[in-house]
């Protein structure tokens, strides 16, 4: 069994109260009627506009919600929970005393609430544990980055990209059953018509990854930026029909004065 490791860039907000499953239903992506012990979700808030605020998981434990999200935004993803509570029975605070953790493998410790990643099998494992655990043997980054797996955060910021964008819709992060929800309108018609522009593809390179921002070019046409990188392999956001015209032309995408290889994630493939 391999050794859990600390992600030490996520926190921990609990919701109780009698309302808490009411009160998320109409503002996440996904349907929180699926929660259970035995299932945790993936989902996000997004602006009216339809672009991601905050990502996150949610696991059940005893009746209570954890959320594992962003430690950078934990504070505001907890105030801007609070400015939709109204007369909702609920209370949302950040829980100091939790840590999150990561593993390939199921993880088991005294008082962990324990996972399977909700985004991927391949993921791996994560759990909402007392105190940090020490060491760990999983590299969480180079292991999200070959999947091709974007993080907010990391990846992109709040209110600047839309979930298709970053392949949200295909790591399960939104029901389109579920009914509505903050950004539901505009979420659903970019799926129903094919509105999908950029997906978030996997750059193979030889070296270190280049700075995040930097341009995707083929030829005289930008196709889009790199995002987080590890290794010989970064996340880059392309424009899906200038990379097709330059593949089609035999261009080759060059990023810092590199080649590279655009990859379409495994978990892509399956739509």
């Amino acid at each position: 069994m391999s050794e859990p490791v600390a992600l030490s860039d996520r926190a921990v907000i609990r919701l109780t109260g009698e309302d808490r499953r009411i009160f998320l239903q109409g503002l996440i992506t996904q349907d929180i009627e699926i929660l259970s012990p035995d299932r945790a979700l993936f989902a996000a808030l997004l602006t009216p506009q339809g672009k991601i605020l905050f990502d996150f998981f949610i696991v059940e434990n005893n009746g209570e919600l954890l959320f594992d999200c962003s430690a950078a935004a934990a504070a505001a993803l907890v105030k801007r929970l609070t400015l939709y509570k109204l007369r909702a029975k609920v209370v949302i605070e950040i829980d100091q005393s939790l840590s999150v953790a990561a593993s390939e493998s199921k993880i088991d410790r005294g008082g962990a609430v324990t996972f399977r990643d909700p985004r991927l099998e391949a993921l791996g494992w994560r759990a909402i544990t007392p105190g940090k655990p020490n060491g760990g043997d999983m590299d969480y980054e180079q292991r999200r980055i070959s999947l091709g797996a974007p993080e907010f955060g990391k990846d992109f910021a709040s209110d600047e990209i839309f979930l298709l964008d970053v392949n949200y819709d295909a790591l399960d992060a939104v029901s389109y059953k579920k009914g509505c929800f903050v950004g539901q309108e505009v979420t659903s018609r970019m799926k129903r018509k094919g509105e999908v522009r950029k997906r978030t593809l996997i750059a193979e390179f030889d070296g270190s990854p280049p700075a995040k921002g930097a341009s995707v070019t083929a030829g005289d046409s930008t196709l889009g930026e790199i995002l987080s990188g590890c290794g010989g392999r970064a996340l880059a956001l392309i424009r899906l029909d200038r990379w097709g015209k330059t593949k089609s032309s035999g261009l080759a995408p060059v990023c810092d004065g590199r080649a590279l290889q655009l990859l379409v994630p495994d978990y892509m493939k399956q739509d």
